[in-house]
């Protein structure tokens, strides 16, 4: 299993998205109160897509946030497919976040050019104040995919071979998504029973080298969680927001909210 986290399990989809949001809100009131800003580092996919339309309704400092993006497709600044334009249409043109404080990754130039123009930017904002993440069936998470190899001391990898289309792409790496307060990986859609039981069994898949200091924050469906014993699961549950598992062992904590 993951170590140093903390897995919730959940009935659907649409409860990961509201406990995500509420961490989220809640990890920006910590940041701001803090430091006087709340770097954010957003996914891709239908389940944070959910998060960010909850995000729109959301009253908070938006003047505060700072946006950046885990990993983008090489593809035309307007396409559908980016995670950008998905952000935006849900979330980021809703709300008044300053545009120069939306960091999106320039892909349309290139992807070696877009890497080596967000390595520094990335530079600059360690470390984050929280991370979000998914999880693909095959245990990829952002643009980081099994078997590829990238250079350990870059913040941002240029990906030219993705297993997924399209090939091209660029990807915050696994030191740059581990350095946050906080992490949470979103889980949800697929069929994604057999890979969460290789990553609770300590496989080398990519999930599993985001490790950052503090415990990350894993939202399941609890269809993904059947291999594991029932009274390994918290006896707490908390609403409609989910138990939570501790494999640090550690205290069990409540859900945000």
């Amino acid at each position: 299993m993951q170590e140093n986290s903390r897995w919730h399990a959940f009935e659907n989809a649409d409860q990961i998205a509201v406990a995500a949001c509420q961490q989220i809100l809640n990890a920006a009131e910590r940041a701001i109160a803090d430091h006087g800003m709340f770097k954010l580092v957003l996914a891709g996919g239908k389940t944070p897509e959910h998060v960010y339309q909850l995000l729109a309704q959301a009253d908070t400092n938006w003047s505060k946030w700072v946006i950046y993006y885990g990993d983008e497709r090489s593809l035309p600044a307007d396409h559908p497919d980016r995670n950008s334009v998905m952000a935006s249409q849900a979330w980021l043109s809703k709300v008044s976040i300053p545009a120069e404080q939306i960091h999106t990754m320039p892909t349309e130039i290139g992807t070696e050019l877009a890497a080596a123009f967000y390595q520094p930017l990335v530079s600059a904002a360690l470390p984050f104040d929280l991370v979000l993440l998914g999880m693909g069936e095959d245990g990829h998470t952002a643009s980081l995919f099994p078997g590829h190899q990238h250079n350990e001391d870059e913040l941002v990898h240029a990906v030219h071979n993705s297993p997924k289309p399209p090939q091209e792409r660029i990807t915050l790496s696994a030191a740059a998504l581990s350095t946050s307060h906080e992490v949470i990986f979103l889980i949800a859609g697929g069929n994604k029973q057999d890979v969460v039981k290789h990553w609770q069994q300590g496989a080398d898949l990519p999930v599993a080298r985001i490790q950052p200091e503090t415990p990350i924050d894993i939202y399941i469906l609890r269809e993904y969680l059947q291999t594991l014993a029932t009274s390994e699961l918290s006896p707490d549950y908390c609403g409609q927001q989910g138990y939570a598992l501790d494999s640090a062992n550690q205290h069990h904590d409540n859900m945000p909210g």
